[in-house]
């Protein structure tokens, strides 16, 4: 290892740039933006030296062979040999490429994506306004400068658009509206709850079934999570008829 990398040393322990790397990647993703920085990270190696003091202090004063730091071990060991025995079970589950293809086969109904369309809205108060500001996109207004201009919907800023929705999304008279429009068409105002909408059809897309490539990989999580259970299940039952166990009621 370069000198360059050990950054501190405490007794005769190096501490370098991968053991701060390693410190700052436990935190977690949100924690670790802290430490980011330049002080940041000085302030991580500064915990690893202080952490390394206590283990040598304790050390010299045999805390190891304190009987409450056995006990404490002897718990930790036996907590993280029972997840290492589980997750070495449950390591060797695999699924099969069949297997995920017949599930996928026999529960198409899983993966339909519903009929959808794309469109932008302007919103305004009153019948009148609606016909008005109608006329001027007829007149050349474009439909987007038109929704800026007018609109009392926050969408007004992306120029009206409400993005991709399917059936059951919008309040049932603009999207009777939309669902009955072809793409391109800007409609006569419908009147909802809110107010008046002009509605200009952007995009339909229509009905259809993911692929197996699309979503091969949930399926895989799927049948890995189930068969998981039923390997852990099996192995269960399997220890409770060779190890005594008895649950007082």
């Amino acid at each position: 290892m370069e000198k360059k990398d050990v950054l501190a040393v405490v007794g005769t322990k190096e501490i370098t740039v991968t053991d701060v790397d390693s410190a700052l990647h436990s935190l977690g993703p949100q924690r670790a933006m802290q430490f980011q920085s330049e002080e940041g990270r000085k302030k991580l190696l500064e915990d690893l030296i202080n952490q390394e003091l206590f283990y040598l202090n304790a050390i010299e004063n045999n805390a190891d062979e304190e009987e409450e730091f056995k006990n404490e071990m002897k718990k930790i060991k036996e907590n993280f040999l029972k997840q290492y025995a589980i997750g070495k079970l449950l390591s060797n589950v695999k699924v099969e490429e069949t297997e995920a293809k017949e599930f996928y086969e026999n529960n198409k109904e899983q993966f339909k994506s519903p009929e959808g369309v794309q469109a932008s809205h302007i919103l305004v108060e009153d019948e009148a306004q609606a016909k008005e500001i109608l006329a001027e996109i007829n007149n050349g207004l474009s439909f987007e400068d038109a929704a800026k201009k007018y609109s009392k919907c926050p969408s007004n800023e992306r120029g009206g658009d409400l993005g991709l929705f399917s059936k059951g999304q919008m309040v049932p008279e603009f999207e009777n509206a939309a669902f009955s429009m072809e793409k391109g068409e800007i409609s006569e105002p419908v009147k909802t709850q809110f107010g008046y909408h002009i509605i200009k059809l952007t995009d339909k897309k229509e009905a259809d079934t993911k692929s197996f490539d699309e979503v091969k990989d949930n399926i895989y999580g799927q049948l890995i999570h189930k068969q998981q259970q039923v390997t852990y299940f099996e192995k269960v039952e399997e220890l409770k008829s060779k190890y005594n166990v008895t649950i007082n009621e």
